[in-house]
């Protein structure tokens, strides 16, 4: 009998395993519809990280240097910027499986973000005990416009948000325990260390996160605890320090964004760094607006993060203040929110998601205590000693209310997710300017000339030779039909050129397509 009913026990896991797996691969399936044609086109970044990666799923190497490099390097002369690896190892994996493809390329993006989302709902329903929590911060995450776009970018921020949701993981899975073991400490520092590589926001916010680990320091073994993570952490951290010493232009595009130069003094950056990080946290801005850079947020569909969500992640905020201010988890996820701010902050771009990705995790996170608070949680806390017969009455009333405010708060965070994504369906197509749309049809016109090699000239409107080796792996066509010309220098007499030049002098115009042109030179 015993037999039978742990056949039938294990028979039942197996099935509620299986029908969890299938939900999940229904909502991927409706998380990325649409995802062929909308965003149009694709960017100068998202070739160059995808070309890259075809290169590397060949030979190891990208279109520059060694093979398995820590770093690469994409695009030349003035355009030289240098790409954190994890996306291009990545991108390169799935193009060695399923072929290079804008698709594939999109759908593995969409794939990571997608992980993150519903990983931080497993872990507000660990934090939580209740399943309806845990459903509520995955749905959130999983429609919030912050999240949703970048999981429509092949760039390389798209790992990040799962990162930062694997060290919120890591370290709530050790925030109770009184000592932590090395392989605890190992599993934070993997999470630390992905910040770090991913994303050039993680040199400065992995260590930031990592120090804030000093909050969990409250007695002799948790020093030790943390002392272990930071040695593994740095020793994590010394290939990136050599890297930069063997090659100090890994930084220059720092230099380009920020308005910190290499000159600057310490009392010279304060100024401006509060100013920027105050325009940053403006709700306003997160709430109305949102990134005004177009390939990153959808003009004209109000903000980046939802109002409702907002709210509930000031109320959890408050809740953590009042109750949890003892709490080294629930204080790191406030210290978590606040420097996850710090590294936009310090470039010239206002509300710049991308540089602020980790941000949201942290906030998802604080609405986990207000909707313990709201879906009626027995208050532990409550000052009310009215005798037996009055307490239900008024705990009743108190209940209703907090029934009534997240009723209302899930409703309009509805309408809110109802609006962006509507207008995103509906116009986010029409973004191809913003994601070099019209390059394509220039090049399409420019193989149908007989006449070998096509020269790429980069000018004004940046690299975009990439854009014609990405389109030729596609189509299997040799790299040699086409010559990437040395910045400033011209194309022999007679040849056919795409160019992102402002205007081109001494050539017969064949086309014009937004920034970019098709030419014969004289």
């Amino acid at each position: 009998m015993r037999s039978f009913k742990n056949r039938f026990a294990d028979h039942a896991d197996t099935f509620r395993r299986a029908r969890y797996i299938a939900v999940i691969v229904f909502v991927f399936a409706i998380y990325v519809f649409g995802i062929w044609e909308n965003p149009p086109g694709f960017y100068v970044d998202e070739s160059a990280l995808s070309y890259n990666a075809y290169l590397v799923s060949q030979t190891g190497a990208g279109e520059f240097g060694p093979k398995f490099p820590l770093y690469f390097q994409i695009y030349t002369g003035g355009f030289t910027q240098w790409s954190n690896p994890t996306h291009i190892y990545i991108l390169a994996a799935a193009f060695k499986i399923f072929g290079p493809g804008i698709v594939t390329a999109r759908l593995v993006a969409a794939f990571f973000v997608f992980c993150a989302c519903i990983l931080i709902g497993f872990l507000a329903r660990r934090i939580s005990g209740r399943d309806i929590i845990g459903v509520i911060v995955g749905s959130v995450a999983l429609l919030t416009p912050w999240w949703f776009e970048v999981g429509r970018l092949v760039l390389e921020c798209f790992i990040y948000p799962l990162a930062t949701v694997l060290l919120l993981w890591s370290v709530y899975r050790v925030s109770k325990k009184d000592a932590w073991s090395w392989p605890d400490a190992a599993v934070i520092t993997g999470a630390l260390t992905l910040l770090t590589y991913s994303y050039t926001i993680g040199r400065l916010l992995g260590p930031l996160l990592a120090g804030g680990l000093v909050l969990f320091a409250v007695n002799r073994e948790r020093i030790i605890s943390v002392a272990k993570v930071w040695a593994v952490y740095l020793a994590a951290f010394i290939p990136l320090v050599v890297y930069m010493r063997q090659r100090p232009e890994l930084s220059t595009r720092f230099y380009l964004i920020s308005y910190i130069k290499q000159d600057s003094k310490h009392i010279e950056i304060i100024p401006p760094f509060l100013k920027r990080y105050l325009e940053d946290i403006n709700p306003l801005t997160m709430l109305l607006v949102g990134d005004t850079n177009p390939r990153h947020h959808l003009p004209d569909a109000h903000g980046s993060f939802y109002a409702a969500v907002f709210v509930l992640a000031v109320i959890g905020l408050v809740l953590v203040i009042m109750r949890h201010r003892r709490s080294s988890w629930w204080l790191y996820v406030v210290f978590g929110a606040a420097v996850s701010v710090i590294p936009g902050s310090l470039t010239v771009d206002k509300f710049h998601t991308l540089r602020m990705l980790a941000m949201p995790a942290f906030l998802f996170t604080l609405t986990i205590p207000a909707l313990e608070w709201l879906l009626n949680e027995k208050d532990k806390h409550s000052a009310i000693q009215a005798d037996e017969t009055e307490l239900p009455s008024k705990r009743s009333y108190w209940q209703t209310a907090r029934g009534a405010v997240l009723a209302g708060l899930l409703l309009f965070g509805s309408l809110e997710a109802a609006y962006f994504h509507l207008k995103y369906y509906r116009h986010g197509d029409n973004r191809g300017y913003a994601f070099d749309q019209d390059y394509k049809p220039l090049y399409d016109q420019a193989v149908a000339q007989p006449l070998r090699p096509i020269y790429l000239v980069d000018g004004y409107w940046g690299p975009a030779y990439i854009h014609s080796f990405w389109y030729a792996t596609l189509e299997g066509r040799d790299r040699g039909e086409f010559v990437h010309q040395s910045y400033g220098k011209r194309p022999p007499p007679g040849s056919i050129v795409i160019s992102s030049e402002q205007a081109c002098t001494t050539c017969e115009m064949i086309s014009k397509n937004g920034t970019f042109l098709l030419y014969r030179t004289r």
